[in-house]
This record gives structure tokens, C-alpha cells and sequence, in this order.
């Protein structure tokens, strides 16, 4: 079966979301994650989006290519001001699961999207936080999708923008963070997961990989699970709902022309 690797992380992602759950979501691939987990094994998944819009159905009009697209308050089920979404339902308590990526992913999940090199003089600065670090903060536990490389993964990144596990276990809890931490990494070679010392090690190689790839592509020796997996490929359904439905206009997944 064809499919790519975007779509292997899409698929790979929404079997972490469970029905009943509440996320908060992106534009992008988070947004393809959670309405395929709908679309398939997790319909009551209830999805707040970061412009404030609460239980935005899947579009038929077009794919919503940024969090301000009116294709997403169309049918929804409200609309609250941004400042309600962070303040009364993030930093409540309110979300289960959020989504995340960076520039950088260290050994602890603390992600870097803020500087590369010194702050003060840095090689490359980047737009920084946004609402990430409230995410990162506040949401039971986030999931970080990011394609892996080298540079993409280094054994401590040059800025934490928004908390892992910190320092490992208990660094949380020391600097006062009320979300549970990241739970998982989804790259576009590997299933990874967090051990209880906040450490993050490989649960599961994607089809055709190898560890020494995997390694190859991070920057400190990647512990890896005692009996190793393999991912699950996409089933042809999968495949058809991302993109004939969820994605046809190829806006976030790039399919090769047949």
C-alpha cells in the first residue's frame, strides 16, 4: 500500500487520541490527527481550537489553512474569545491533550522554538512561543509530531520555549507545571515515548527503518524499548479519509502524482 510519510505520522498520532477527549488543536497535521481519530474510532472527540472556536465539524468547504479561517466557525459549536480559550479552558484544566512542535527536541521533550545559538546573538531566531508554552504548561499531556533530524534533536536545546519534563523526574512538579508533560513524539522515522526518569526512548521503528538510522538522526544516545515495535502502516481507509476528506486539496500532505 502507498502512503507518505506525513500520513504515516498522521495515523500513527490519531490512535493516541482517545474518544471522550478533549485537545487542542493546530492547523496543519494536529488538524488532520484529530479529525481522522473522529472520522474513525474517537467521534466524540471534542476539539478547541487556538482562535477560540470549540467543536469545529470536519470541512467540506476547503481545508481551514490557518486558526482564523472562518471555515472553521461555520457549524461550530461556539466560539470563545481567545483570551477565554487560554485563560478559562487551557489554564483551567480543561484540555486533555495538546500538540506541538519546534526547531528543537532535547532528550526531556523541552522544546526550542525561539533561538538557535545565544540568545543574544543568535545563528537563526524564530517566532517563539506563541501559545506553545501554555500548551506545553497546562494541557494534560502534549504530543510533539516533528520530522526527525539531527539538527532537529539535539541532547539539550539552545532555548527551552516550552517545558518537557524539564530536568527530568519531578521537574515539573518543581517549577510549579500543572499539565502532565509530553507523552509522546511522533517523527517521520519512529514512535517515542517517556520513561519514568522523563527520558525519552523508542517504543516503535516505522516500517523500513533501522535504529542506526534513527540514531544516526539524534544528537545523544537514544535509549531504545526492550522489544522494540514496529508502527502500524496506514489502512486504505485511513488513506481515503485523509485524502479525499479531510485533506483533497493536498494543502498539508504531499502525494506524489500517480
Amino acid at each position: 500500500m502507498s502512503y507518505t510519510s506525513t500520513e504515516l505520522m498522521v495515523t500513527a498520532a490519531a490512535k493516541e487520541l482517545h474518544d471522550g477527549e478533549t485537545a487542542f488543536v493546530g492547523i496543519g497535521v494536529p488538524m488532520l490527527t484529530c479529525n481522522l481519530a473522529k472520522s474513525t474510532h474517537a467521534p466524540n472527540l471534542e476539539l478547541v481550537y487556538e482562535s477560540g472556536v470549540v467543536g469545529a465539524p470536519i470541512s467540506t468547504g476547503g481545508v481551514p489553512t490557518s486558526i482564523a479561517d472562518p471555515k472553521l466557525a461555520s457549524d461550530s459549536t461556539g466560539i470563545y474569545p481567545m483570551y477565554e480559550g487560554f485563560s478559562r479552558v487551557l489554564q483551567g484544566g480543561r484540555i486533555d491533550v495538546g500538540f506541538l512542535g519546534g526547531a528543537q527536541v532535547d532528550r526531556w521533550g523541552n522544546i526550542n522554538s525561539t533561538v538557535i545559538g545565544e540568545y543574544d546573538d543568535p545563528e537563526v531566531r524564530f517566532p517563539g512561543s506563541g501559545g506553545a508554552c501554555e500548551i506545553a504548561c497546562n494541557a494534560g499531556r502534549f504530543m510533539i509530531i516533528t520530522p526527525h533530524e539531527r539538527r532537529r534533536f539535539p541532547e539539550t536545546v539552545d532555548f527551552v520555549t516550552s517545558p518537557g519534563h524539564v530536568d527530568g523526574q519531578g521537574g515539573r512538579e518543581r517549577h510549579g507545571l500543572q499539565g502532565g508533560g509530553p507523552s509522546t513524539v511522533i517523527t517521520d522515522k519512529a514512535v517515542m515515548r517517556f520513561d519514568d526518569s522523563g527520558e525519552m526512548y523508542v517504543e516503535k521503528l516505522h516500517p523500513g527503518v533501522t535504529r542506526a538510522e534513527v540514531q544516526e538522526a539524534t544528537g545523544w544516545e537514544l535509549p531504545f524499548a526492550d522489544d522494540v515495535g514496529e508502527t502500524t502502516e496506514p489502512t486504505p481507509e485511513e488513506v481515503r479519509l485523509i485524502r479525499d476528506v479531510l485533506d483533497p486539496d493536498r494543502i498539508y500532505i504531499d502525494v506524489p502524482e500517480e
